[in-house]
């Protein structure tokens, strides 16, 4: 007799909720409080903290314009991956695997993206952000980007049918 263990789509769902429940905070936290990530995003595209190489000064944006563009951008994607990831978690919920690992997949690269490509290495190497004290969060980034990608591992783990014996 086989059945489905019920152990791996309870941490995917868990794990996907949680990652969902941290983006939508942070949506929510950047549309309410707009202003404090609004200055971090600016500092960042004008790389006015770093060691200002003459090299790389050409890579600033110094349009205030383009670097609120940038950050109303930010926020929207955090905010549709939020979404997103909160369908997931229901439809892990309601068993609905399949569909369930299709969308939480859709949402974690969504969060992966943003944090790996857009703040890691947009932010971190091309905008220097590594170079600043004040307006660093390559930490940040790099947390988010791991576990997410680690609740993308446990979403895809096989749990379809296994031995009663190993259904824990």
């Amino acid at each position: 007799m086989t059945t489905t263990p019920r152990t791996l789509p309870l941490a995917a769902t868990l794990l996907t909720a949680c990652v969902a429940l941290y983006m939508a905070l942070v949506a929510l936290g950047n549309i309410t409080d707009f202003g404090t990530n609004q200055q971090f995003v600016r500092h960042v595209l004008a790389m006015d903290t770093t060691f200002k190489d003459e090299d790389l000064m050409w890579r600033a944006i110094t349009s205030r314009p383009l670097q609120d563009a940038a950050y109303v951008a930010i926020i929207v994607w955090e905010t549709v991956a939020a979404l997103v990831l909160i369908y997931g978690t229901w439809l892990w919920a309601r068993r609905d695997h399949a569909r369930a690992r299709r969308f939480s997949t859709y949402g974690l690269l969504m969060v992966m993206l943003l944090f790996g490509a857009g703040f890691i290495a947009i932010g971190g190497e091309w905008f220097a952000m590594w170079q600043s004290e004040d307006w660093n969060g390559l930490d940040a980034a790099t947390r988010v980007f791991t576990f997410s990608g680690i609740v993308l591992l446990v979403n895809h783990l096989p749990f379809g049918q296994a031995r009663q014996a190993d259904a824990i």
